[in-house]
């Protein structure tokens, strides 16, 4: 039996230079499955995504996922990509098996956590505070310091710094994606690390996402970043996509 994949639409071309395109996964004609190709939005034309890869369920386990993931790339590869990503939901065990056997390694890992009313308590002699304008300037550059010193921030962003008995220790900025609090940047100084300000820091996430409605709060963890993941997992994060890439030879 051969595997194949077939367009169900013309390739979609951006003004950008952004690609993408939906096909059928077929067995000798036959649809047993669906997959969306595109460019990175970010990342540019040299990166593509698998978005989306299903196989129907009585094709499972036949290795239709394979031949289509091994096809899509050979599609990437046709397009110039010199890389491609494919996201895998936290729990989808089979699909993170194979998308590490055909070569694709862990990038970073989104983790969620969801939220109540009630915002946790930081420790004591620890505070948050608006980030001033001559700190967002030296940590962000100018467009963020601009924007902090019209006097705010652009829209569902805020910009925090941590102090400890009155000294600066860390900052924090928080954004929102998909309607949830999502930490863009978190940093404790280098001076005061592995002190438990970095906890701190998690905690002043999840009280001004819950002081501006949201239910729930995520974020992005690097692969390899084991004391950022212990310390998610001990806040009550779970890990819903991890993200993994591979190169295109």
């Amino acid at each position: 039996m051969t595997t194949t994949l077939r367009p169900t639409e013309p390739l979609q071309r951006e003004a950008d230079g952004a690609l993408s395109r939906h096909y059928k996964v077929c067995v000798n004609s036959r649809p047993v499955g669906a997959i969306h190709l595109a460019t990175h939005p970010l990342a540019g034309p040299s990166v593509a995504q698998i978005r989306e890869l299903g196989i129907d369920e009585p094709d499972r386990r036949r290795g239709r996922g394979t031949v289509a993931a091994l096809a899509a790339e050979e599609v990437a590869r046709g397009w110039g990509c010199r890389r491609i990503e494919v996201p895998v939901p936290g729990a989808a065990e089979p699909a993170l098996r194979l998308a590490t056997a055909l070569g694709y390694v862990p990038r970073d890992r989104t983790m969620e956590k969801r939220l109540g009313g009630t915002p946790p308590v930081l420790p004591a002699d620890s505070r948050g505070r608006p980030m001033t304008e001559a700190e967002a300037h030296a940590k962000y550059g100018q467009d963020h310091a601009t924007s902090l010193s019209a006097g705010f921030a652009p829209e569902g962003m805020a910009f925090s710094v941590l102090e400890h008995e009155g000294t600066p220790v860390g900052t924090l900025c928080l954004g929102v994606r998909e309607g949830m609090a999502f930490v863009l940047d978190v940093e404790t100084d280098e001076p005061y690390r592995r002190r438990g300000h970095g906890r701190t820091l998690m905690l002043l996430a999840e009280a001004q996402a819950i002081a501006a409605g949201r239910t729930g709060i995520r974020m992005n963890v690097p692969a390899g970043n084991t004391p950022a993941e212990r310390l998610s997992e001990s806040l009550g994060y779970e890990t819903i996509t991890y993200l993994l890439s591979k190169d295109l030879l």
